[in-house]
């Protein structure tokens, strides 16, 4: 504070510059010039910029702005940039996998891009929010251009059918969101979320009454929509097969991303763990066994991967549900509880976008995901994009050689047995188990003997192939350098 004015740190804002600018400058290359490849080519553009800002930005140790005496609003921290990065990265990937999209003229690629662009700018101020305003309005920016995303394909009825239920079904969690956090404020006067946590800390007579109790359940409600965690996972499917394919993608990852980072960042300085810690372990529980199960019973590639990512949801927030007991044990168990959740999730995007590329050059340019017998044989006419398919699903499933996937399940396991859950890493194991089924019969379908029809998607676009390409190396490269992740993830 200077003056009673807060002083405003522009670097640690850059990245959040960089992919605002993106957005802007991905209209005026599209009102200016007016052509499909220059504005891809500007978008990409600005993703890059936005990876190489928050790796920067980053590496110079933690920066806070709009401070004032309860705390910063905006905090970069290494695990800040981590977050922001993935959103480039993964914003650079899609709309790579979006080129067969955009040629087919369905979509406008000006909107398209702008939209894209103006998620990623949500994703990259939600990883360094560090107060329930900014992080609200910075998971919502993430959100919002997803609903029109959804529904941009012109002529398509089940992209607005799918638009309309992701909406509505956002709406009602964003209004859980904003009513625990409102509630919050009213009980404890804070919305900083060191603040917060003082307040409700385990000995405070705050984090004892009925209505702090109702706010911090209707918080983590709202946030569970975010990462499809049961019971607020019925809008997954349905959006993801009515959208297209590369929103599909983005939606599957970026989302999960931003609903994961806003819950740590709640869960890891805000809310009370005896009270967040049962209720993420019952959802965990939940989501990943519902998730499992359906996903069996699937013949529909999209809504296949959708019901995975349902249960994927559930591995996710495991070790958040062994804070209740970690809590109450060693900041150790605590750390590697968080660490392990950002790990994972860091495993399970790569992977998924992996999958869904594949997907993406299998299928022709606008089509769906389409049935899963129609993969049949496929790895063996496109010998590259079915082993990649196969590595994302082996992956997925926590079996070699998708070393990332295994890992992630092996990390998280771990953090549940430091801190006492050991019921719950049971629970992970078997769950597992179950999930194999579905993404080795998928595996195994693609080298079956095929029929005689030609396989689709016999020439994809270059840029797909090579966003595939990227994916895949990088899925390789974490799994066998897994470490790395977790000690950036453990800062």
């Amino acid at each position: 504070m200077n003056g009673g004015v807060q002083a405003v740190d522009n670097v640690a804002l850059l990245p959040a510059y960089l992919a605002a600018g993106t957005a802007v400058l991905v209209l005026l290359a599209d009102l200016v010039v007016a052509r499909r490849g220059v504005t891809l080519a500007v978008a990409a553009a600005g993703a890059v910029a936005t990876v190489v800002g928050a790796v920067l930005v980053g590496r110079g140790g933690p920066r806070g702005t709009f401070c004032a005496a309860a705390g910063c609003s905006y905090h970069w921290t290494g695990r800040a940039a981590l977050v922001a990065a993935l959103f480039g990265l993964l914003t650079l990937g899609v709309l790579a996998l979006s080129a067969p999209l955009l040629r087919t003229g369905d979509v406008p690629p000006g909107e398209y891009c702008f939209l894209l662009a103006c998620s990623m700018t949500g994703g990259v101020v939600l990883g360094a929010a560090n107060d329930l305003i900014t992080l609200v309005v910075a998971l919502e920016t993430l959100t919002l251009p997803l609903y029109v995303l959804v529904g941009l394909r012109r002529r398509s009825r089940s992209g607005a059918e799918a638009a309309v239920t992701f909406f509505v079904v956002s709406v009602v969690a964003t209004s859980l969101t904003l009513l625990g956090a409102a509630l919050l404020y009213a009980v404890t006067g804070a919305v900083h979320l060191d603040a917060l946590g003082t307040a409700l800390a385990g000995e405070s007579a705050l984090a004892h009454t009925p209505l702090a109790t109702a706010a911090v359940a209707l918080v983590l409600l709202g946030l569970a929509f975010k990462v499809a965690a049961v019971p607020f996972h019925a809008w997954a499917p349905a959006t993801y097969d009515g959208a297209p394919l590369p929103v599909a993608a983005y939606l599957s990852t970026a989302s999960k991303l931003g609903g994961v980072v806003a819950l740590l960042a709640v869960v890891s300085a805000a809310l009370p763990a005896e009270v967040t810690g049962p209720v993420l372990a019952l959802l965990a529980v939940l989501t990943m066994t519902v998730g499992n199960l359906v996903a069996l019973r699937q013949e529909r590639m999209v809504r296949l991967l959708a019901w995975s990512s349902v249960a994927q949801a559930g591995y996710v927030i495991a070790p958040l549900g062994a804070l209740a007991v970690a809590g109450g044990r060693t900041p150790e168990a605590v750390a590697a509880a968080l660490a392990a959740t950002v790990a994972y999730t860091v495993f399970y995007v790569v992977l998924e976008l992996a999958a869904f590329g594949a997907v993406v050059v299998l299928r022709p340019a606008g089509a769906d995901g389409g049935a899963i017998d129609r993969y049949r044989g496929l790895g063996r006419r496109h010998r590259f994009t079915g082993a990649a398919l196969v590595l994302a699903l082996v992956g997925l499933a926590g079996l070699p050689p998708g070393l990332a996937g295994l890992f992630a399940k092996v990390t998280v396991v771990r953090a549940l047995l430091e801190g006492a859950s050991t019921w719950l890493a049971v629970v992970v194991a078997l769950n597992a188990v179950v999930g194999l089924a579905y993404y080795v019969r998928v595996a195994a379908l693609l080298y079956a003997p095929s029929p005689t029809e030609p396989a689709a998607g016999i020439r994809p676009a270059w840029p797909a192939v090579a966003a595939l390409g990227a994916v895949s190396v990088v899925a390789l490269v974490v799994g066998f350098a897994p470490q790395l992740v977790l000690d950036v993830a453990a800062r």
